[in-house]
């Protein structure tokens, strides 16, 4: 699963002087359903890789860098992979800085490689967003918190409080005693609800769906955190012992409709603030300039959209013409500016949107920003 948190680092990635490698693997069954299928995938990647070592635009040092990138890569490959569960695999290298990151995927990507002065990271912004999603599971005793999406969920939390059951025999001991009952359950809450801003402060828990007893949703609710409040993407009835895959199955639709609701919130709220020639920015130039002013808070762009672009080499500054940057760098010329506008995006803690069910972008060009200001 990759957490928002790692992708931003990721993005700021540029050691100087050196290249990184960026490999993608398509795992998909009905693609490569046998080993022998997938050897012959990654060998043809790294062969590209190879080929592109004796190129010009690199020098004598970059070139024995991913050398040994290319034998790391090798010898991960032949000692620790494993394509069971993985619909799809990343790895950056750079050897020179002791980079080496392996993401298993819960999607197919294209098999592809890069070298370049930062990690390639557009195929996993692009992602649909099926990770990010946590469920809270929780009663008066139980709280479980899964992590995943629709894909699938693992479990990070466990919690089993001490809280005693309500009885029947009546008077003032009954009543202290229900009291107390009270105030165990709240607590085991609060438990559950630090737990879960925990693992919101790593970046796991983007949306949040709850499954819980109808009568306890107030004080579920209450009890969280107001940043997870705000990130609830819905709520189900489910036994709290349920299997990852039983919740996984009901999450589903839960899912879908919150990723489509998301969609649509900022295409609105992007068309809103265009049409009001406010904090909106529509088409590539006005996009990337208000990327270079570090100004946007969410990028949006129309999924399968690959523009030509100009970039410097540290992608801190970006045009869609040939020239130079403010401080006077060389624009280099980027087959696919996209890609260091997303990292851009990431670095200023911005939302990335990939538009898929509306087809509102293209009309702006099929790329926009909406403001911080």
């Amino acid at each position: 699963m990759i957490v928002k948190q790692r992708l931003r680092e990721l993005a700021g990635f540029r050691p100087e002087g050196h290249k990184v490698l960026s490999l993608f693997l398509n795992l998909d069954p009905s693609e490569f359903p046998t080993p022998r299928d997938r050897t012959v995938e990654f060998e043809s990647l790294l062969d590209v890789v190879e080929r592109e070592l004796r190129e010009d635009s690199l020098d004598h040092k970059q070139r024995v860098e991913l050398k040994r990138d290319i034998d790391r890569v090798r010898s991960w490959y032949a000692t620790e992979f494993d394509a069971s569960g993985a619909r799809g695999i990343a790895v950056f290298t750079a050897s020179a800085i002791d980079l080496f990151d392996v993401h298993r995927l819960s999607r197919p990507v294209r098999s592809e490689v890069t070298i370049d002065d930062s990690p390639f990271i557009e195929p996993l912004t692009s992602l649909p967003g099926r990770d990010g999603y946590c469920v809270l599971l929780v009663n008066r005793q139980i709280a479980r918190i899964l992590a995943g999406g629709s894909d699938g969920l693992r479990e990070v939390v466990s919690i089993v409080d001490d809280v005693h059951g309500w009885h029947d025999q009546g008077g003032w001991s009954q009543a202290r005693y229900q009291r107390g009952i009270m105030k165990e359950t709240k607590d085991h809450l609060k438990h559950a609800a630090d737990e879960l801003f925990q693992l919101s402060k790593r970046g796991l828990v983007q949306r949040l769906i709850i499954g819980t007893p109808d009568e306890m949703r107030g004080e579920v609710q209450s009890t969280l955190h107001s940043y997870l409040r705000e990130r609830i993407a819905g709520w189900l009835e489910i036994d709290v012992r349920a299997s990852p895959a039983a919740v996984k199955q009901e999450v589903g639709e839960i899912i879908a409709e919150d990723e489509r609701r998301r969609e649509h919130d900022w295409l609105e709220r992007l068309k809103s603030e265009v049409g009001r020639n406010a904090r909106g920015a529509a088409g590539l130039a006005d996009t990337l300039e208000a990327l270079n002013e570090r100004r946007v808070e969410a990028l949006l762009v129309q999924d399968g959209y690959r523009p030509e672009g100009y970039a410097t080499a540290g992608a801190d500054f970006l045009s869609t013409e040939p020239g130079a940057s403010p401080t006077g760098e060389e624009l280099v010329k980027r087959d696919d500016v996209l890609e260091p506008a997303m990292e851009s995006a990431l670095e200023q803690s911005a939302e990335v949107v990939v538009v898929r069910r509306f087809p509102d972008l293209e009309s702006l060009g099929s790329i926009g920003a909406v403001l911080r200001f």
